[in-house]
């Protein structure tokens, strides 16, 4: 997501019993919103935010990875005889 100053007005307008506003489509884009939003409220006002998951995205990145070749192991391995005498899967 990227940070903008990017300001709107608009309405709230009724939604059978409830109330609502309608977002362009420019700021949902911007900020990644899609079905599931969290809404909080902040001492500034209302924010709303993308509902994320852990780990999201990092199939995605490690694809990526791959595919660049950035996969190989940092330290090394590490395996030694014990690990494959007496360790036990």
């Amino acid at each position: 997501m990227s940070a903008t100053n990017s300001a709107v007005v608009t309405k709230v307008i009724k939604i059978g019993n409830s109330q609502g506003i309608r977002i362009p489509k420019l700021l949902i884009e911007q900020c990644d919103l899609c079905a599931d939003v969290i809404l909080g409220i902040k001492e500034e006002g209302l924010l709303i935010r993308p509902v994320t998951t852990a780990r999201q995205g990092w199939a995605e990145a490690l694809k990526e990875m791959a595919e660049n070749g950035d996969d190989k192991l940092l330290l090394g391995d590490f395996a030694n005889e014990w690990d494959s005498t007496e360790w036990v899967w």
